[in-house]
């Protein structure tokens, strides 16, 4: 019942396990030693091989080679079921799981020094595009970071905090002048904190002016009625035909618009009269 149970947890944990695929070696092998240990698994991988019982072992040489061998065991079981099946075949099961973590690291670990290139690529060039928030964004240039330090490459924290203000749109300008203002530095956590608030900020601020613009505009699209003076009808004559003249050009003599060939009522023969 035990040994039952002993196998379901060594399953759980080896589905837990990120598949290597050839490209992750060094992400992969941390998760191996991680769950073997937590299983008290790793003993073979720890230990070389104990000495071959013979008639003249100890009962403490006989115990500890066959603990060594279960776990020798147990952990092969283990690292194969979390390697992929094309990657699986080509690799020999005749040896240790020690010498067996030994040979996968020495065929695949060159791999990793092309993986480390384009980690540190997308850590120097990475932006800040508002398609999520500050704290996300801080977080995976932090994971990335940790990624290459599991490859051999360290990056120092004041490295990281720089690439990151670098990875900031051109509205944090005031943030990044003012950190680099400052006496005290800050760590990255403090750097993360310190953005998310600038982020809040930054976000109240543009939906303040928003606003404004809105109301701006519904201030123009709306014109202010105008108030108009009550002024008197027009000074203009109806005449028969429905048709209204100015004053000025209007006999009051022949009661009839002044022809065509007068420049005004002065030059009408009869009247003569401007009015």
């Amino acid at each position: 019942m035990a040994n039952s149970a002993s196998t379901v947890s060594l399953h759980s944990h080896a589905t837990s396990v990120t598949v290597f695929n050839g490209l992750n070696f060094s992400e992969w092998r941390e998760q191996v030693n991680f769950h073997l240990g937590i299983l008290d698994l790793d003993l073979a991988l720890l230990e070389e091989k104990p000495a071959d019982i013979t008639d003249e072992s100890s009962d403490t040489e006989k115990l500890k080679r066959k603990a060594w061998d279960k776990s020798n065991r147990l952990c092969m079981s283990f690292i194969r079921m979390t390697i992929a099946n094309n990657i699986k075949t080509t690799l020999p099961e005749s040896v240790t799981s020690r010498e067996y973590l030994k040979l996968v690291e020495e065929r695949f670990r060159s791999a990793d020094k092309s993986l480390a290139g384009t980690l540190m690529a997308e850590l120097t060039t990475m932006k800040y595009d508002g398609s999520r928030s500050m704290q996300q964004h801080v977080l995976e240039m932090t994971n990335t970071a940790t990624r290459l330090k599991s490859l051999g490459m360290t990056v120092d924290d004041s490295f990281l905090m720089q690439f990151i203000l670098n990875s900031l749109p051109p509205e944090y300008g005031p943030f990044q002048i003012n950190y680099n203002t400052i006496k005290d530095k800050w760590d990255v956590n403090e750097l993360s904190s310190e953005l998310t608030q600038e982020e809040l900020r930054l976000k109240a601020q543009g939906g303040h002016t928003v606003n404004l613009v809105g109301q701006g505009a519904s201030k123009v699209l709306k014109p202010k009625s105008k108030k108009f003076k009550k002024k008197g009808p027009a000074k203009v004559l109806q005449v028969a035909n429905g048709k209204k003249e100015d004053k000025a050009n209007y006999c009051h003599f022949f009661q009839r618009p002044i022809k065509r060939q007068w420049k005004s009522v002065v030059d009408c023969p009869v009247t003569n009269v401007k009015t």
